[in-house]
């Protein structure tokens, strides 16, 4: 658990090992029963808000603070300022995505991973789903930005947010991300909207309070627009424990969006990590080809599911496609799983959402290294339930 004043350690995608970074800027959340708003407490400071950008100022359901550079005068007057909740340093964010694995598997009909979510059993090369396929769904991608233009897409991703000054992915992990999610070949839910939010720049790197300000972006987003089948967020991303973090992820979900988050690539329990270990988020682990657990993937107690994340084929931001591994792969078939289920059976909430998947996964499927069976980890295997 962190102390009220503790710093935010590096975030990665995929969740590599991270190395605090301090940037100089505090998160300061107010207390949930506090009747002042985040923008009162700043003018109350008055040189503060001058620095913040709107942004960076936060109101998310029960979640309320802000963002702010300031000097050690300031720091000590907000420690004991009653309004104040708790604060944290702001960190940054850095992609850590695994080395591509070189592997004999032939493409032949559809990725591997998509034919394994739609079977009970490996080994098939064919997806099988129902028609409806994510439509009227909305994802929404917090990483590196999407490739709108890429074919794949087919015209339903769009940029809606970057908070880097560009307007693309000029990385390429959101853009694979958002082709597991919906993209007419490797996507789980083929007819859902794509909604890019950026929040890390071209190297994958970015802060939390970006995140942050994606995330109310989204609800506000989601508030605004029609999503009958519900919408989903992924987040392929993480670190060390951030109570605010958490908290701004949970808020999101208690205002009716799913949260897949990926539960790391350490081959570590989960627990003390976010947002993985935030109960309102859908943590996922890793599987491959063979239906093993993947040898870098973290685990815990409670785990989501378990999706394939070694070796996945998806789109690419030069408009071509890459093969890749890591949690961050298998998070977006939950992602996309939830939105296809959202558009088959109807909107639903997020808890709902989350039962609904645990129950159609294949149970005991997955080899679990006895370290990891021994912690309490889920055996479940995503299945889109296609009968």
């Amino acid at each position: 658990m962190l102390s009220i004043l503790s710093a935010l350690s590096l975030v990665s995608l995929a969740l590599g090992a991270p190395t605090a970074t301090p940037t100089g800027k505090w998160l300061v959340v107010l207390k949930p029963n506090s009747n002042a708003s985040p923008v009162s407490v700043l003018q109350s400071y008055g040189d503060i808000s001058k620095t913040v950008s709107e942004d960076h100022v936060y109101d998310i359901g029960s979640f309320k603070g802000f963002a702010a550079h300031m000097t050690t005068e300031q720091l000590n007057a907000m420690k004991v300022d009653p309004r104040v909740a708790y604060m944290e340093q702001d960190g940054v964010v850095k992609t850590q995505i695994l080395e591509v694995r070189k592997t004999d598997v032939t493409e032949v009909d559809a990725p591997w991973g998509l034919g394994r979510v739609s079977h009970r059993s490996k080994g098939s090369s064919d997806y099988l789903y129902q028609s409806t396929a994510g439509a009227g769904s909305c994802a929404y991608i917090i990483d590196t930005g999407v490739f709108a233009a890429h074919p794949e897409f087919e015209g339903r991703a769009t940029q809606i947010k970057s908070y880097t000054g560009v307007k693309t992915d000029d990385n390429g992990h959101g853009t694979h991300v958002a082709g597991t999610i919906g993209s007419a070949t490797y996507g789980v839910a083929k007819k859902s909207k794509i909604f890019a939010v950026k929040a890390l720049d071209g190297s994958g790197t970015g802060s939390w309070s970006d995140i942050i300000a994606g995330i109310q972006f989204v609800v506000g987003h989601y508030k605004k627009n029609t999503c009958p089948s519900g919408a989903v967020v992924n987040m392929s991303l993480g670190g060390d424990k951030s109570v605010s973090i958490n908290a701004a992820v949970a808020a999101a979900v208690d205002a009716g969006i799913f949260f897949a988050v990926a539960a790391g690539n350490e081959s570590v329990d989960f627990v003390g990590t976010s947002p993985a270990d935030e109960p309102k988020a859908f943590a996922v682990g890793a599987s491959d080809i063979t239906d093993s657990f993947a040898d870098f993937s973290n685990f815990g107690k409670t785990l989501g599911a378990i999706a394939p994340g070694v070796d996945v084929l998806s789109t690419w931001n030069d408009g071509g496609t890459k093969s890749i591994s890591g949690t961050s792969m298998a998070t977006p078939h939950i992602a996309g799983l939830a939105a296809y289920l959202g558009a088959l059976n109807g909107a639903i909430s997020p808890a709902a959402m989350r039962t609904k998947i645990q129950s159609l996964a294949t149970a005991n499927a997955i080899l679990l290294p006895s370290f990891v069976k021994s912690g309490g980890t889920p055996n479940k295997l995503a299945f889109n339930g296609f009968k």
